[in-house]
């Protein structure tokens, strides 16, 4: 449901795209009525309280019609509860296909144009950027039912700047995803899966016990997080700390250096593609991913997922998480009702049978415990691994970080590079493009 999600987000020219677009446009969206553009709505006239009183009274607008962005794999789902809010509210939603990680950069243009969408869909690593050039309104009437019913790092994700923006739909990390006819019984620590391999793997046979995609920080941060790695300081909202070259991360990183014994290609050969082919094809054991690729393997091998395996000194594997989270378009036309079909997506019904249809795994809490989820184990493990994870930074800096950290990490692993000084090159790469981007 959401393959090739890590490559979207992941790939520095479709980061930065969406960037630079919401830079460009940061003028016009502050006053669209200059260039003719759609006014943005008045959060203040429209929203003047956050209690669940005030939700429960609020009524749309007369005659409005709102479009939402939804992706793909949603989207036949997305149109059944469009109906059902039909049906509550008379009010009509017409359904564009859009991949959420397009909707962000598409905001900056099509908003202040009045041609976007009056909720959309994005995963938190674009809400810096959409929430600092004044595309969203705060979601400042449901907040406290919307914060009492997600899990909390959902929330986090959908907050910047101590604002709450979002009402949160999915979350997403990686696990291992382990063929039970070459796996009976997944490894928990990196040791089994250090033995496994000596006794699995054929390089001339392409057949390897374990792969990820190494040139990727989504992926490798999992090595670094556990040993006092980050980002950035102040829980990612601080750009001008960076941890991802200090003592955690050299540490981190120089064992995963060392398990190169076990998987000698080097980064070019461990992208996405190669490695859902070997493991659709029987020649790959584990393979590191994510619930987007569940649909690619369920059907051709005896799936099984489970959490990360444990680093040496028993540290638990931390990988990085996203969100998805609906928003209000600053520049709808009908800002009461986008507010209710925000909120109504993301109920309690709504997300169980949007997990139901699509297996999309629940930001809402209650759905997260409720037996069908839990029943499944896929989905099991996912949100288990889930809980220790951590939440992508969503400020603007992040842009500056894929490309730098991809460039250390191809060195390190392909020609045995010094981590240390090569992490320290990249760290102050990564500072100085922040610098640049500020003025």
């Amino acid at each position: 449901m959401f393959k090739k999600t890590v490559g979207v987000i992941l790939s520095a020219g479709l980061v930065m795209a969406p960037i630079t677009a919401c830079s460009s446009n940061s003028d016009s969206a502050s006053s669209p009525a200059a260039s003719g553009a759609a006014s943005p709505a008045s959060s203040a006239s429209t929203a003047p309280s956050t209690s669940s009183t005030a939700g429960a009274e609020l009524q749309p607008e007369k005659g409005a019609v709102l479009t939402l962005w939804e992706d793909k794999e949603a989207k036949q789902w997305a149109t059944e509860v469009a109906a059902a809010f039909k049906a509550k509210y008379n009010v009509e939603v017409k359904i564009e296909e859009v991949p959420a990680p397009d909707q962000a950069g598409r905001l900056t243009t099509d908003g202040p144009a009045g041609t976007g969408g009056d909720v959309v869909l994005f995963p938190q690593d674009k809400l810096g950027d959409a929430a600092s050039a004044g595309l969203l309104l705060p979601n400042d009437v449901f907040a406290k039912d919307v914060t009492a019913r997600s899990q909390k790092n959902a929330i986090e994700a959908s907050t910047y700047k101590g604002t709450l923006y979002g009402y949160p739909k999915s979350v997403e990390t990686y696990a291992l995803f382990y063929n039970k006819d070459l796996v009976p019984n997944p490894p928990k620590t990196w040791d089994e899966v250090i033995a496994f391999a000596k006794i699995f793997n054929d390089e001339k046979a392409r057949k390897y016990a374990i792969m990820w995609e190494v040139k990727t920080l989504y992926y490798d941060y999992a090595f670094m997080a556990p040993y006092g790695a980050y980002v950035f300081g102040g829980k990612g909202t601080d750009s001008n700390d960076i941890g991802l070259n200090n003592s955690g991360a050299v540490k981190g990183l120089t064992f995963m250096q060392s398990l190169r014994s076990i998987l000698p290609p080097k980064v070019a050969d461990l992208t996405f593609d190669i490695k859902t082919q070997l493991f659709a094809d029987g020649k790959l054991a584990m393979n590191i991913d994510g619930p987007w690729s569940i649909g690619s393997f369920k059907d051709k091998i005896n799936l099984g997922v489970a959490p990360l395996p444990d680093l040496p000194e028993g540290k638990k594997s931390v990988s990085f998480s996203g969100v998805r989270s609906y928003y209000v378009n600053t520049y709808t036309k009908y800002p009461k009702a986008a507010r209710l079909l925000a909120n109504f997506l993301t109920s309690k019904e709504n997300q169980l049978s949007c997990y139901q249809k699509t297996g999309i795994l629940p930001a809402n809490q209650e759905v997260a415990n409720d037996s069908a989820v839990k029943a499944d184990a896929l989905s099991s493990a996912f949100l288990t691994q889930f809980a220790s994870s951590e939440i992508m930074p969503s400020i603007p800096a992040m842009a500056s970080v894929w490309a730098p950290m991809e460039g250390a990490v191809t060195s390190i692993w392909d020609t045995n590079a010094d981590v240390k000084s090569t992490l320290d090159s990249a760290a102050k790469t990564i500072k100085e493009q922040i610098t640049s981007g500020k003025k």
